[in-house]
Parts: C-alpha cells; sequence; structure tokens
C-alpha cells in the first residue's frame, strides 16, 4: 500500500495510515457523519487526542470550510494546528461562544462533536463531566447537530460527583431543547466506513497518520508508550512487534 499513481515507483508504505482504520479514523469521521458536516461546514471538535485529530482530519475531508479544535493541552493543539486547523486554548479561559466569535465573527458553528467522553474536566483540572456536552450546546447553532463519538458510561465508580458515580450528568439540556439540537450517540460501526476511507487513504485524500502524528514503537517500548499517552502527548502509537515497517522500510 504505498502513494502515487498506480505503477509508479519510489512510493512510502502507507501502513501507518492503513493501521488508523482500525479505530481512530472511522470514529472520529463516524462523529463528523452524524454531526452533519458537508461542503462549507464551521466544525467545532472537542478534544485534541487521536480521536479529535481524526475527527479534525475527517471534517477537512467532508468538505468543511474551518475547523476548530479545543482542549487544554498545547502540544496536541499545535498538532491540530500543523494541519490547518483553527484552534482555542481551554486552559486561557473565556466563553466558548466569544473564542468562536474571535476566528468566525459569530459565536457559534454548524456542527460540533464531542472527543471527549465522560472524562472531561474543566478549567482547573476538575472532573465535569457534562462540561463538554453542555460547551457544544452553547457553541452550536439553532437546528445544529452534535456528534458523540465520545465514551459516555452508566456508571462511574471513581467520579468525584455522587451523581456521575451512578452514570448522571448535568446537563443544561433545556437549551439544547430551546434549539432545537440534534444528538447522534453510540459505538462507531467501523466496518460501514472502512473501505470508503481505506480508498481516501490510498488516493491522498486524507493523510491521517501525519494528522494524529503516528509514532512506531517495539512491544517492549509499549509500557513507556502507555506512560507517555497518559501524560498528553501529542502521539497515536502504534506498536510494531515484529520490527515490520522496519524491514520494509
Amino acid at each position: 500500500m504505498s502513494d502515487g499513481e498506480p505503477g509508479t515507483g519510489g512510493r512510502r508504505l502507507k501502513i501507518l495510515d492503513l493501521t488508523c482504520l482500525t479505530d481512530i479514523l472511522p470514529t472520529g469521521y463516524h462523529g463528523c457523519v452524524n454531526a452533519g458536516v458537508t461542503t462549507g461546514s464551521t466544525v467545532l471538535v472537542s478534544g485534541a487526542g487521536p480521536v479529535g485529530l481524526a475527527a479534525a482530519a475527517s471534517a477537512k475531508l467532508l468538505g468543511a470550510a474551518v475547523v476548530i479544535v479545543s482542549d487544554f493541552n498545547k502540544e496536541r493543539l499545535a498538532q491540530a494546528a500543523s494541519f490547518g486547523c483553527e484552534t482555542i486554548d481551554l486552559s486561557q479561559g473565556g466563553a466558548i461562544g466569544e473564542r468562536i466569535e474571535h476566528i468566525l465573527k459569530v459565536p457559534e458553528v454548524d456542527c460540533t462533536v464531542d472527543c471527549v467522553g465522560f472524562e472531561a474536566k474543566q478549567r482547573g483540572g476538575q472532573e465535569q463531566p457534562a462540561t463538554v456536552l453542555n460547551q457544544l450546546m452553547e457553541a452550536t447553532r439553532a437546528a445544529g447537530r452534535i456528534g458523540i463519538p465520545g465514551l459516555y458510561v452508566t456508571a462511574d465508580p471513581g467520579a468525584q460527583e455522587a451523581a456521575a458515580k451512578e452514570g448522571d450528568l448535568s446537563l443544561h439540556f433545556g437549551l439544547g431543547w430551546a434549539k432545537s439540537h440534534a444528538f447522534f450517540t453510540g459505538q462507531t460501526p467501523v466496518l460501514r466506513y472502512n473501505r470508503a476511507l481505506m480508498m481516501a487513504i490510498l488516493h491522498d485524500r486524507i493523510q491521517i497518520a501525519k494528522a494524529v502524528n503516528a509514532t512506531v514503537i517495539t512491544l517492549n517500548s509499549a509500557p513507556e508508550g502507555y506512560a507517555d499517552f497518559d501524560k498528553g502527548v501529542a502521539r497515536k502509537f502504534v506498536i510494531d512487534p515484529h520490527g515490520s515497517l522496519k524491514k520494509a522500510a
């Protein structure tokens, strides 16, 4: 699997890009499809982890005019900016509408995608599972759609809030109702998208490995990779237990 037109030589392998088909690319893409991203859309993606970056790249693939990515992690925001996304550093505070207006001249976007889920945190690091959903209701225009590929659970025994321990969230749902929002949740049907996304990769419509900063590590380095990921590095680690990529290169 390689770059360029069929029959050309000297083409780099696309194994890293195709590896993303197993999880993050279909998940990010599914969030964008559910949010109704299309030609000319303005999109806010909440979360700049691998799924959020994949969603941002997917939004561009689907024809979005402007893709904004929000997060607290400056390194991950820089990664989003590296392939043409606008960014919002949530650690700087300010209402989300004001931050969007600074970019778009209007305080709302057409579509939003939640790539954070129940582990959302407020400024200062305190857990608040409903923060992202409430923020996206504020940021989405009337009759807009919110795609939610981020994970939400029926119970979270480690949550700080008593309600959240039972899977109950403090949603400002009246705002979503008043603005006629549509919410789309659930696990991603990966196989529904795999062939189309594979073709997009093979024909250079999306460079997903570059977007998510896919980094190959050995099996022995896996514990260190997990630790680095927990620290919030802007990488998507790919374990190559047999050194196949090095051999192919």
